[in-house]
């Protein structure tokens, strides 16, 4: 059934997601600071082919160029984070205002094209300074976030309405800071679990500060969603599932919705109580104005008696001949309908925006064109699992797409393209994939072939 955007109501949020360290480059420019994964990605074998963002897309330096693109698609809201390495160098002293600079013309750009920002305050690159004071173990974070916060509302928050707090604080924490697969490279389970807390006491006061400065923004946060099934029917798979559910999924919105940290399916958690401290029950929750999901697979979980600490064990897509993605993640639709109905069963989700979703494949160019079909008809079957939910009453009112460009993909580098938009880094060349013509045209219920390629022409015109 081809399905339109009015079927989901005047006031839905259609948009992209991009990160700053992801598209940016310039990692030095402007008196810029280190972040840690400045640091993480130039360590040998840290990342796929030893690969860095050290100017990835550029956008730094190209940001007019894709805002003039985004516009033509017809994208009306753009998510972006700011790096807090940037605006503050060392994490807390010192503010670069060639850093404030840049940001305030990204975001005035965009109101200029009547485009609205959305602006994530912390997608992963923690200032490298602070890193070395302990970064998310070290609880002084909490203040050193919350100036941080502070001060990035204060310059930008006349203009910018919405706000997330954090990104995938599950995905930083685990990744970072007990696998070590991730900036900063850190393992055990007493780095993690001193991280996930200082991180969800992060997400409440960061969300508290913010409002206390301006009461009529809309804040928010973000997180990390697997649709999580046990393999069988076997009780010990069903615990297992359960136990990867709480760690994976419920966490951090469970506490920041006042219910605490889930010890009962997960009595791993139980130990975080050595990092806190009295009255952070109470600090832990915020009503946020709405709760941003990202969603792109569904996992099978099954028992395992060799996996520390929860005794389960992700079953890989290969190893279940499913239909799957480049990073080896299941293609399941209903994975999103099933987070959104999870999510909306929590009080404090009064509104929720998909703030990621979308697929990596083995784009190729040929004759300037990318026909990336697998990610069209991706992006068309996941839209349609979010009207499924949306018509069955979930309160979800948005819906981004990871991402606009191919950027650099973390510890995968360059070889996982997501983007509607292809990059050639060597070039810099930007090319619409059929995904991108496909939404442009989706959101807009016209062909927009030959407007993009004019507006394509006319913007190089103007740089010649």
């Amino acid at each position: 059934m081809e399905i339109t955007t009015k079927d989901f109501g005047q006031d839905f949020k259609w948009g992209v997601s991009t990160a700053a360290f992801q598209i940016e480059g310039a990692y030095d420019a402007d008196e810029k600071g280190a972040s840690i994964w400045d640091v993480f990605s130039m360590q040998k074998d840290k990342v796929y082919q030893n690969q860095h963002a050290k100017i990835s897309c550029d956008f730094y330096n190209r940001y007019i160029q894709d805002l003039i693109l985004m516009q033509s698609l017809n994208i009306p809201n753009y998510r972006f984070s700011l790096s807090w390495s940037r605006i503050i160098p060392n994490g807390i002293g010192k503010i670069n205002c060639k850093g404030v600079d840049f940001y305030n013309r990204v975001i005035d750009f965009c109101l200029e094209l009547g485009i609205e920002p959305w602006v994530t305050l912390y997608h992963w690159d923690l200032p490298n300074a602070l890193q070395k004071k302990g970064g998310w173990t070290n609880r002084d974070i909490i203040n050193w976030f919350s100036d941080y916060v502070s001060l990035c509302i204060q310059k930008f928050g006349d203009r910018v309405k919405r706000w997330m707090v954090l990104n995938e604080p599950m995905v930083f924490t685990g990744a970072g800071y007990f696998l070590g697969i991730h900036a900063p490279g850190k393992k055990g389970l007493t780095n993690f679990l001193a991280s996930i807390h200082h991180a969800a006491m992060c997400q409440s006061e960061g969300a508290r500060v913010a409002k206390s400065l301006r009461s009529n923004l809309k804040i928010g946060t973000t997180f990390s969603c697997s649709h999580i099934e046990p393999l069988t029917n076997r009780e010990s798979d069903i615990c297992a599932a359960r136990k990867a559910d709480a760690l994976l999924n419920r966490t951090f919105i469970e506490t920041l919705s006042g219910l605490g940290y889930p010890t009962k399916d997960l009595k791993l958690l139980n130990r975080i109580e050595q990092v806190v401290k009295a009255g952070d029950e109470n600090k832990l929750q915020f009503n946020m104005d709405f709760i941003g999901i990202q969603n792109y697979t569904r996992e099978i979980v099954t028992h395992s008696y060799f996996i520390p600490f929860i005794n389960a064990k992700i079953i890989r897509a290969d190893k279940r001949n499913v239909e799957r993605k480049l990073m080896n993640w299941e293609i399941h639709p209903p994975s999103i309908y099933h987070i959104l109905k999870k999510f909306s069963a929590y009080a404090s989700a009064k509104e929720i925006i998909v703030t990621e979703n979308g697929a990596a494949f083995r784009d190729e160019v040929c004759n300037g064109c990318v026909h990336d079909i697998n990610r069209k008809k991706y992006l068309q079957d996941h839209i349609q699992q979010v009207l499924k939910a949306k018509q069955e009453g979930v309160n979800v009112n948005g819906y981004f797409v990871w991402s606009f460009t191919d950027n650099f993909e973390w510890a995968e580098g360059y070889h996982p393209r997501f983007g509607i938009v292809h990059v050639d880094f060597s070039t810099q060349k930007r090319i619409v994939k059929d995904s991108g013509k496909w939404y442009g045209e989706f959101l807009s219920g016209r062909n927009l072939k030959v407007e993009i390629e004019q507006k394509s022409e006319l913007k190089l015109a103007s740089q010649q």
